[in-house]
């Protein structure tokens, strides 16, 4: 049989990844699929500005249309970015009929139901390993290691740059600012890090990760995302002080007929393996009810992981491509037609511990006074840290919670940052540990 041919759109830092895996490891590759796996071309708009993998002249092309209308590639990469381009570059290449790899995890978040839609009822599949954790095999695992199990659970640290920066504020006293400046000189943030410090990367990879794991169509909408911007590096202080990590987690449980889906800066105890996960790495918890607590880890991004796992899912559609069974793995898991609008629980619904920072004056009766409207809400305090004394000056009482209902304590500190003795807003900050987690 003639070999599977590839055409790859994005020539950039991903798209140099995958190059460079198919060619260290084309001869690997060839005696997994029994042919070979071919770049055929490959699409930029500028294909002159030097890179770190080069390409034979004679593959490139500034047109995607050489691609798309190409009847010989089987495979179309997409790794443009982006939402409408990208979009319409994969519904262009089904309707070719050509399969399509994808890393897009903002466009499989917004359209995936859409373009996953498509692809069945034309009988195409698309790979998206990379749109997830980078180079961790976190969707393969979802589809097909796990399928035999009921996900209950699935949280975990999902961007590498917001690791990295709450890594250094631990590690090395340093601002958010000054973090967020180190991680763009590293390369690991972007110039505009918004996507990344503000939790909607995040977000959009909980979001397809739950619908994998819960037989749910995707639903970013509905994913409550808070990010790290506003971390001061003495919330970081004061939780180790409790014995506690932060780190900006996505979580998703389906308990009681509803899902929880929510990306925030949470405390985990110190001595979770997950409190030791530092710098851009990435790693995911799942728990399913047969094969119980397992744990991924990895890079979450960069050249070479991201390309691996956008190979892996090339070798995996060419194998469908011999063995004539495209779509032979639903795209969600489940088949389209099992999917079920579960209901998602709201944030105020969510029950968790809580650490909070108030800023107050120093004066008698202010933690009486606190503590009573926190009462009020039927929230438990479970341990304080009081600093003092400045006289005429607000110090900062850090309490720790036992399990509430964040209605109720979003309406109690509504009423605490009313009070004349309160200086600025309150810090709030979830905690995930053994009252609220079997995991911990």
């Amino acid at each position: 049989m003639r070999s599977i041919r590839v055409g790859l759109i994005g020539w950039g830092t991903v798209g140099c990844g995958v190059i460079q895996v198919l060619r260290e490891n084309e001869a690997d590759i060839r005696n997994r699929l029994g042919v070979p796996l071919e770049l055929r071309r490959v699409a930029d708009l500028d294909i002159d500005r030097p890179r770190p993998v080069s390409v034979p002249r004679d593959l490139l092309t500034n047109r995607i249309d050489d691609i798309l209308n190409d009847p010989d590639i089987d495979i179309v990469v997409e790794l443009i970015g982006g939402l409408d381009a990208a979009r319409e570059v994969i519904r262009r290449a089904i309707d070719s009929g050509k399969h399509v790899v994808t890393a897009n995890k903002a466009l499989l978040a917004h359209s995936g139901n859409e373009l996953f839609r498509v692809a069945a009822e034309r009988g195409r599949a698309i790979g998206f390993e990379a749109s997830v954790a980078g180079g961790i095999p976190l969707i393969k695992a979802l589809r097909e290691g796990l399928a035999g199990n009921r996900i209950q659970t699935i949280f975990g640290i999902l961007n590498g740059t917001a690791n990295y920066i709450l890594t250094r504020m631990a590690e090395g006293g340093l601002s958010f600012e000054d973090a967020l400046g180190e991680a763009q000189q590293m390369g690991y943030a972007e110039a505009n890090p918004a996507l990344d410090v503000e939790g909607i990367d995040t977000a959009h990879k909980l979001a397809i990760a739950s619908a994998l794991s819960f037989g749910t169509p995707i639903r970013f909408d509905e994913v409550y995302t808070e990010g790290i911007s506003h971390i001061d590096p003495d919330d970081i202080q004061f939780g180790e002080e409790f014995g506690y990590s932060l780190k900006l987690l996505a979580i998703a449980r389906h308990m009681d007929g509803r899902i929880e889906t929510r990306v925030h800066p949470t405390l985990i105890p110190r001595h979770h393996v997950l409190a030791s996960v530092k710098g851009a790495y990435n790693a995911v918890h799942v728990q399913g009810n047969a094969v119980g607590n397992i744990m991924l880890y990895g890079m979450g991004a960069g050249m070479m992981p991201t390309g691996s796992a956008v190979v892996g899912d090339l070798i995996d559609l060419a194998r469908d491509i011999l063995g004539s069974t495209p779509g032979r793995v639903p795209a969600l898991a489940f088949q389209p037609d099992r999917l079920a609008e579960i209901a998602i629980k709201p944030i105020a619904d969510v029950s968790t511990c809580y650490y909070f920072r108030f800023s107050a004056l120093d004066q008698p009766g202010v933690l009486s006074k606190v503590s009573g409207i926190l009462g009020k809400f039927h929230i438990s305090i479970a341990a304080v840290i009081q600093k003092g004394r400045r006289k005429a000056s607000s110090v900062p009482i850090v309490m720790l919670t036992h399990e509430a209902l964040e209605s109720n304590v979003r309406a109690a500190l509504a009423e605490i940052d009313q009070l004349d003795i309160v200086t600025a807003p309150t810090q709030i900050i979830r905690i995930e540990n053994q009252e609220t987690n079997n995991f911990f």
